[in-house]
């Protein structure tokens, strides 16, 4: 792990793989870390160099500067970070909040982008009001005590049958980060939405959900291939909110599909 300052804070990143290989960014879910892809990266090496990073307050990155936090400011983050790896354009994937960090790139930056893979996102998600009380309850409460409430959304029952130790490490996890930068984001997402923002961009777009995800069920990913001009949508049988988590070989699977086909393959 490396730390680069970026706008008065640090953060966290991971930049791996040979530095003549196309870059691939990917961008972790609220509440989560960059540890969620470790199992994705491995079969993304052998042909792309891989970059992940800690949002603001989450793993090991820094705690948000007291400033309200915009779809912006995480993207500037994804920029700066690519820059720094030398790579003018890449691909771009993410999931949940990671998603709405590549809905601010297609939006504004889509002359950087080689394909985007968005997973178990939408260009609205949930409402004001549930982003806003959710907000207030983890400056009251904590990470901490929430975590046990919240992290059982994120996950299909099979995963859980499958690894019984799954929701205590990711409250463990969670329950680590900051309670102010995580409360900024969720006030982002109550706040910043892309509906009528992403028509016509000329970005290449898969999107991917679960058909058990209780945060962004498939319906919220329909919308958003709409308004992505039809964007092709699968649907993972089965899985939760955290494909990576739960079935990284296929999302390896699907991502590496996407990357192959693209012509200027370059960075």
């Amino acid at each position: 792990m490396a730390f680069l300052e970026i706008n008065g804070r640090c953060v966290a990143y991971r930049l791996l793989g040979a530095q003549t290989n196309p870059l691939v960014v990917l961008a972790h879910p609220l509440g989560m870390s960059q540890a969620v892809w470790d199992d994705v990266i491995p079969a993304l090496l052998p042909r792309y160099r891989v970059l992940t990073w800690d949002l603001p307050g989450h793993g090991a990155s820094q705690a948000a500067n007291g400033e309200r936090i915009t779809p912006a400011d995480l993207a500037a983050e994804a920029l700066a970070l690519a820059d720094l790896a030398g790579a003018s354009r890449f691909h771009f994937a993410g999931t949940s909040i990671g998603g709405v960090v590549g809905q601010q790139l297609i939006k504004v930056h889509g002359e950087r982008l080689l394909s985007a893979t968005l997973t178990n996102t939408g260009a609205v998600i949930g409402n004001p009001e549930l982003w806003n009380t959710r907000a207030n309850r983890v400056r009251d409460e904590g990470l901490a005590a929430m975590a046990q409430e919240i992290v059982p959304r994120w996950f299909s029952q099979k995963a859980f049958e499958a690894s019984p130790a799954l929701k205590a490490g990711w409250c463990v996890q969670m329950g680590r980060g900051d309670d102010e930068s995580y409360a900024q984001l969720c006030e982002m997402l109550g706040r910043d939405t892309f509906t009528g923002q992403l028509a016509g961009k000329g970005v290449k777009v898969q999107l991917l959900g679960g058909s058990d995800d209780l945060a962004t069920p498939p319906a919220t990913l329909e919308a958003l291939a709409e308004e992505l001009d039809g964007a092709p949508l699968e649907v993972f049988e089965g899985v939760g909110h955290v494909p990576s988590v739960e079935a990284p070989a296929r999302l390896a699977e699907n991502v590496l599909e996407l990357l192959s086909s693209r012509a200027d393959n370059v960075s």
